[in-house]
């Protein structure tokens, strides 16, 4: 006799896809003065861009389907987070060229809100709930969000 998991079990389960992007980026205040935002900012205020190699973790969560063995299907995940999110930021300049950031300063902490909000609705409807969007920035830097 052959069973994937224990029958009629719920059991809830956090699973993780791993995707990558490149962009660029300028954090910048327009109020205030050059010294200002380059007093807080940094390097990330260059006038010219700067770019990262951006490492983003989506985490869903739900209940072990009994037939399949999974919570939520990997590759669907993999489709939608390339369809709605990767595929509009790689080699893309966050305060340019990327609809969903339009208007909002793309520090690591708003660019990880706004992957929710766009990965959210299409990820919602599956038997899945969205956990967390960890983004890393650097190797030392990451942020999460939890949709709070």
């Amino acid at each position: 006799m052959l069973y994937l998991y224990r029958k009629n079990s719920k059991e809830m389960i956090y699973i993780t896809r791993k995707e990558h992007f490149n962009a660029a980026h300028k954090l910048h205040n327009p109020n205030w003065t050059e010294e200002q935002n380059n007093e807080t900012f940094g390097k990330c205020a260059n006038p010219n861009w700067h770019g990262h190699n951006y490492n983003l973790y989506v985490t869903v969560k739900g209940d072990i389907n009994p037939d399949t063995g999974y919570s939520a299907n990997l590759k669907d995940i993999s489709l939608l987070i390339r369809k709605h999110v990767t595929d509009k930021l790689d080699h893309k300049n966050l305060n340019l060229d990327v609809d969903f950031m339009r208007g909002i300063m793309p520090s690591t902490e708003n660019v990880a809100i706004a992957i929710w909000k766009e990965l959210q609705p299409h990820i919602d409807v599956m038997d899945c709930k969205l956990h967390c969007i960890k983004l890393y920035e650097t190797e030392n830097n990451y942020v999460e969000y939890f949709g709070e």
